[in-house]
């Protein structure tokens, strides 16, 4: 009586008493129809299949009667689980984005050591690539500039997911790069345009043909039809007068000295009458 009185005041050991049983009668029940069945005569193949089966019954028969027996502490220890896991989602979020944008990077391809990129107005060549950061030798500052600042900076792998990165060394050894020259009125844009050409043309004459083969290279490898790299001309509306967009090829870590060297011998030529803007360099036909 004392025993059964021990049992009323602890529940749990009543469930703990019951799922034994359960295990016992499962157990014995099993035992008697395997004997019974291996009495039967029949071959072996069957008394196999037979063997396997009933086992794989018990232990879904005694699973789903503790799941019955217990399922009161099951919701109360699954909702503790959840409860811990949202609280751990909450304090490693940026730890998670990193990882994620990790392979995000790793699935795309994005980049790789020594590219030049940019990524939210942060350009740099990558020096360093790890689980959780992406380091950058920066250059700039800003779009136009395009030397060492001798400064590294350190980008949380996060930014890969909301961010697009910019790879400015798609094309590999070369470039097509990008300046834009203005003008206040339309007068005299032909023999800008004229000088400009032959310019552009003297400063890039001597890697063209290199770089011509390079893009012939880069397309056949992503199976592309590779751009024109001799340096072309467009002209686009401004509010005054127009503006000349020049494209021109570079090598990838000297795309702005060739542009300086453009722009300067197009200056001394033409009186200073322009004023030069520069674009992002960029890998487009």
């Amino acid at each position: 009586m004392e025993f059964f009185a021990t049992l009323e005041q602890h529940p749990e050991g009543v469930k703990v008493l019951v799922s034994l049983v359960i295990l016992l009668l499962i157990g014995t029940g099993r035992r008697i129809a395997v004997r019974t069945f291996d009495r039967s005569g029949l071959p072996p193949e069957r008394r196999n299949r037979f063997m396997v089966q009933s086992r794989n019954a018990a232990i879904v028969l005694f699973l789903v009667a503790v799941t019955v027996l217990w399922a009161e502490q099951l919701q109360t220890v699954a909702l503790s689980l959840a409860a811990l896991a949202a609280a751990l989602v909450i304090a490693t979020k940026e730890l998670i984005l990193c990882i994620s944008g990790t392979f995000l990077r790793m699935s795309a391809r994005t980049f790789r050591l020594g590219d030049r990129i940019s990524v939210d107005g942060t350009r740099g060549d990558v020096i360093d690539i790890g689980p959780l950061t992406t380091t950058l030798l920066e250059v700039g500052p800003g779009p136009t500039i395009h030397k060492l600042t001798g400064r590294t900076v350190v980008l949380p792998n996060s930014l890969f997911l909301t961010y697009p990165v910019v790879n400015e060394t798609f094309t590999e050894q070369y470039v097509l790069h990008t300046t834009t020259l203005e003008f206040g009125t339309t007068a005299g844009w032909r023999e800008a345009e004229t000088l400009l050409l032959e310019v552009a043309n003297e400063a890039c004459s001597s890697f063209v043909e290199e770089a011509e083969q390079n893009m012939r290279r880069v397309g056949h490898k992503h199976g592309l039809e590779p751009p024109n790299v001799t340096p072309r001309v467009w002209v686009a509306p401004r509010d005054p007068g127009i503006a000349l967009i020049l494209r021109f090829p570079a090598p990838i870590r000297g795309a702005g000295q060739v542009e300086q060297a453009i722009l300067r011998a197009y200056l001394d030529r033409s009186d200073g009458l322009t004023t030069a803007t520069s674009g992002a360099a960029r890998p487009e036909a």
